[in-house]
């Protein structure tokens, strides 16, 4: 039996919500086991309390972090010289991002260069360049939309359409154009923060089955397929 990879989940108090923290360990434990458990900020700040009142709950280390200077927050630094603590002792095998900050672009360029995952979780408003930065970026209100309703909202786009429309294109296809859907899905994440969940699906075939641009069948051996329709 393999073992569970190591994930550390950092979060940036200063900057995220504690309203879809139960999405975002939901992700991550579908992901590894989460051993490692931080998050940064000034607990002096009131507007913190939310995530004070959680971090007991969900076994999460509050990591204070007094502002340096007025107004600017500090906590940013701390969580990259933690960060990279923890990817030079070598056992970690993957790390979740809590933040909507692009301040932490070169963090999770740096870390992806070792080979280890990155996966970041903020709102839609968060930079795209931090999110294409990530091997996968989840929008957290997505996340919470597809446990309210149960995984089936929509959600999609001609963008998304686009994305799997280019990955299916580039993957080996047969005769009748139908292309593996796991290599379709892989290739998709390749160029971009893509993710099923983002879009209210926990699997890829549902989200791809819920687009009439596609066709989803499965094979004798369990295996799906997948080819665009228009």
């Amino acid at each position: 039996m393999s073992q569970e990879a190591n994930i550390a989940l950092l979060i940036d108090a200063d900057n995220a919500s504690p309203d879809h923290l139960d999405e975002v360990l939901l992700v991550l434990g579908e992901l590894g086991t989460i051993n490692i458990r931080r998050a940064y900020g000034n607990w002096q700040k009131t507007a913190l309390k939310g995530w004070g009142l959680l971090s007991t709950a969900h076994s999460i280390i509050p990591v204070q972090q007094f502002d340096v200077v007025k107004g600017k927050s500090a906590t940013d630094m701390r969580m990259t010289i933690d960060a990279m603590d923890l990817l030079y002792r070598g056992h970690v095998d993957g790390f979740g991002i809590v933040s909507s900050d692009s301040d932490f672009l070169p963090l999770a360029q740096r870390i992806r260069e070792d080979g280890l995952p990155v996966y970041g979780f903020g709102t839609s408003k968060t930079p795209i360049s931090f999110q294409n930065s990530c091997t996968r970026f989840f929008d957290v209100a997505a996340l919470a939309g597809a446990a309210r309703d149960g995984g089936e909202q929509a959600g999609v786009d001609e963008d998304l359409v686009e994305v799997l429309g280019a990955a299916w294109k580039a993957s080996k296809r047969d005769e009748d154009g139908f292309a593996p859907l796991s290599e379709v899905g892989q290739r998709a994440k390749a160029v971009s923060s893509f993710a099923a969940r983002n879009y209210g699906f926990a699997r890829l075939g549902d989200l791809v089955r819920s687009l009439p641009n596609f066709e989803v069948k499965a094979t004798g051996d369990g295996k799906q397929l997948v080819r665009r329709l228009r």
